[in-house]
């Protein structure tokens, strides 16, 4: 299945799409706000969708992974945040959440990123190289799911926050 999985940049057409494929993913997680599809929506409309990836399926877009500027206390600039990653419910377990992930962190790390967070589960993430960070959460955010995957350079003392369309204390 993984070598019928093409991972791209999203294109115009896409968007429609992604917004269902994110809504069906998210849809009835316990782990899930509701607003995620809103979200990569915001990130877009705010151009702050700095990388948006989908994994397509004989021409159906089965996964989606989105990146958007983060901002480190420090003022350093190149971080990136990691989410909302999403996969139709029929094609998870298999692979293309984690295609998605590494090739949108060798994306970033092509255009420099010193490092990028996000909150998730640390089971699933810490195999791509993140680590919990607790010391780094932004103010809203659950320090114990919080996690950071340091690229290049050091790790900023204090919180690194995520953009604005994220909402809370961005």
């Amino acid at each position: 299945m993984k070598s019928e999985v093409t991972i791209r940049p999203e294109r115009s057409g896409d968007v429609d799409a992604i917004r269902e494929l994110v809504r069906s993913a998210f849809s009835g997680m316990p782990y899930a706000e509701g607003d995620e599809p809103e979200l990569v929506d915001a990130l877009r409309a705010g151009h702050a969708l700095s990388l948006s990836l989908v994994a397509e399926r004989r021409g159906t877009i089965v996964g989606h992974v989105a990146f958007s500027p983060a901002h480190a206390p420090d003022g350093t600039p190149d971080w990136y945040a990691l989410g909302p990653l999403a996969v139709l419910p029929a094609h998870q377990r298999r692979g293309i959440g984690s295609m998605l992930v590494r090739a949108g962190l060798e994306a970033v790390s092509g255009l420099g990123a010193r490092g990028c967070i996000l909150t998730g589960d640390p089971s699933y993430y810490s195999r791509f190289g993140f680590r919990l960070s607790p010391g780094s959460a932004p103010p809203g955010q659950p320090p114990e799911f919080f996690m950071v995957n340091l690229l290049r350079g050091h790790l900023p003392d204090g919180p690194i926050r995520f953009h604005a369309a994220f909402g809370g204390d961005a």
